[in-house]
């Protein structure tokens, strides 16, 4: 597997006027259909030791999901953010079976598409990381598609820029229960 870690050297800018973010930690780097970056959405979901914050326009990708459920068995906090239409179109959304297992699920309805793509570990820790980038969590997107993925390490101002964001959306998200 291609992987490229590499050192931040710029400061990241967040947002219009945004106050840039200091410039901490590395970057793991992986592109599609080459590397295998549904593996290490997985391997990273295995390191989460106290929270799991996703951010899924669609998640179909039974490793992922097997490993959000495996988290949340050995206690990990995991909520997640998806995309309602997403969910109600498709068949193969694997958000009802996070739900049957307890996983705490809000629909987003106030945007044509709540497009984004993140995982954030362990977001209230020192060594809190995001995953982020182009890619879905399907297998359409490791097998099929040209994504992006970036795994950001150490840099504890990105994650709870990335956290305040995904309190922000879950704001105005409404609660997934088991019937939906």
């Amino acid at each position: 597997m291609r992987r490229l870690l590499v050192t931040l050297l710029l400061c990241l800018t967040v947002g219009a006027g945004a106050t840039p973010l200091p410039a901490t930690g590395t970057v793991e780097v992986l592109f599609t259909p080459w590397d295998d970056a549904e593996g290490a959405i997985v391997r990273a979901l295995g390191e989460a030791k106290q929270s799991i914050h996703v951010q899924a326009y669609l998640l179909t990708s039974r490793p992922i999901a097997k490993a959000l459920q495996d988290a949340h068995a050995r206690g990990v906090a995991v909520e997640v953010l998806a995309d309602r239409e997403m969910v109600n179109k498709g068949g193969n959304s694997l958000i009802p079976k996070l739900v049957a297992e307890g996983i705490p699920v809000w629909l987003e309805t106030r945007y044509a598409a709540a497009h984004n793509k993140v995982l954030l570990i362990d977001a209230l820790t020192a060594h809190a990381f995001v995953i982020t980038g182009s890619y879905n969590f399907t297998w359409s997107a490791q097998a099929r598609n040209a994504e992006n993925l970036l795994i950001l390490r150490d840099n504890p101002a990105l994650v709870r820029r990335y956290l305040d964001n995904w309190r922000r959306h879950r704001g105005e998200a409404e609660k997934m229960s088991g019937t939906n």
